[in-house]
């Protein structure tokens, strides 16, 4: 599956014809997971137009190398360094010469020179053009640099002509973009998460909740991201800030919690929140006062949403977690049981709630492993890595 999770492409077009693909070509990139940023040259714009491109994108596309506006928000060396790819398509015999010497007289050219990260073009030319000698010596030049050269194809060009030029079709060059990354152990996969606490009403101004901190559920979302998953991560209320690359959703109860986790479609499904068991079967319209010496609560009993998640169909490996406070191995193997779980990871509830340092044990039919006190973003890496082992062993 191609697989651009969580990476920043700048698509630099220049002038030409085949400039009508770099729509296209944007949409595959985005569709593969890729942040988009457009760089246009004035030449491009004769072709295909900015706000094209800036629909496609989501994002303003850049034309102008010294521009007010962009500068103050991202400007031309912020950009070049929030790249992790410049994929130039078109690239004209033009751009292909200024950029073999050298040269950053506007704005996509000075990024190319700007930037250290990988640099890729697609070459799109009259078959003359492309054969002649001084583009074939930059060519030879580019490849020196470490550029990545993708393309020319042959066949019928648009002035009518029969040889090598034509810019490679966009899905081909989405492919080759994505083979330039190294390729994640959960690359292409849809991955939510639970984390944090939940929050059950009694009346406006008070609730039954836990002491989870939500860090174990926060650090498995970056060691998804970092693996190349499509992260989401629902979260009860914590004091933590969102990670970057995922889909954030806050919520407050159990009930909230398993409506979005059921709207979302996700291949690995891993509950790490810690879901309160109960709620009040009333919650207060108003503050409760406080009147009597005791209060009753009737709390009826909240859905289960690892074991609801587990019985969906399509059914995605799930994974839960236990956390326990006596007979750790032997509770957690009861819930991996009950409730049909792929594999279940126990700690210790008072080793865990609120530290930044864990162990723990994973648990599936016929195995385990045990993870040694390290910190909770090592361990989340660990984790991940086993999901990622044992998905591929059982599916």
């Amino acid at each position: 599956m191609l697989s651009l999770n969580n990476k920043n492409i700048i698509l630099g077009i220049t002038g030409g014809i085949a400039a009508y693909k770099s729509a296209e070509l944007c949409r595959l990139l985005i569709k593969a997971g890729a942040q988009v940023r457009v760089v246009m040259t004035q030449a491009a714009q004769e072709f295909i137009t900015p706000l094209t491109m800036q629909s496609l994108s989501g994002n303003r596309v850049h034309t102008q190398l010294l521009d007010t506006e962009a500068e103050a928000a991202m400007g031309h060396i912020e950009l070049a360094r929030w790249a992790d790819l410049i994929l130039v398509a078109p690239a004209s015999a033009n751009f292909m010469a200024q950029l073999a010497h050298g040269e950053a007289h506007d704005l996509l050219t000075t990024l190319c020179v700007a930037s250290r990260s990988p640099l890729a073009i697609a070459p799109a030319m009259n078959q003359a053009m492309w054969s002649n000698t001084a583009t074939q010596q930059n060519l030879q030049t580019l490849q020196q640099n470490g550029i990545h050269i993708f393309g020319p194809d042959a066949g019928a060009q648009a002035c009518g002509d029969i040889g090598l030029g034509r810019m490679q079709e966009p899905q081909q060059l989405a492919e080759q973009s994505a083979a330039l990354f190294e390729t994640g152990v959960l690359a292409g996969l849809n991955v939510v998460i639970t984390a944090g606490p939940t929050r059950e009403a009694v009346d406006p101004v008070r609730f039954i909740s836990n002491h989870s901190s939500g860090k174990m559920g926060y650090a498995l979302a970056r060691a998804a991201v970092d693996a190349g998953a499509k992260v989401t991560l629902v979260s009860g209320p914590t004091n933590l800030p969102p990670p970057a690359g995922v889909d954030f959703i806050a919520v407050e109860s159990a009930l909230q919690m398993l409506a979005a986790c059921e709207a979302r479609t996700a291949d690995i499904f891993i509950g790490v929140a810690a879901v309160a068991d109960y709620r009040p079967a009333q919650a207060a319209q108003q503050k409760i006062k406080k009147s009597h010496e005791t209060l009753s609560l009737e709390l009826v009993r909240n859905p289960d949403i690892l074991a609801t998640i587990a019985t969906s169909n399509p059914r995605p490996f799930c994974v839960g977690f236990a956390a326990e406070t006596e007979n750790l191995a032997h509770n957690a193997q009861q819930k991996l049981q009950n409730k049909k779980l792929d594999m279940i990871i126990a700690n210790d509830a008072e080793a865990t709630f609120g530290h930044d340092h864990a162990s723990a044990i994973a648990l599936w039919m016929g195995g385990e492993e045990t993870f040694t006190q390290q910190s909770k973003e090592q361990l989340a890496r660990c984790i991940i890595e086993l999901i990622a082992s044992r998905m591929q062993s059982t599916r």
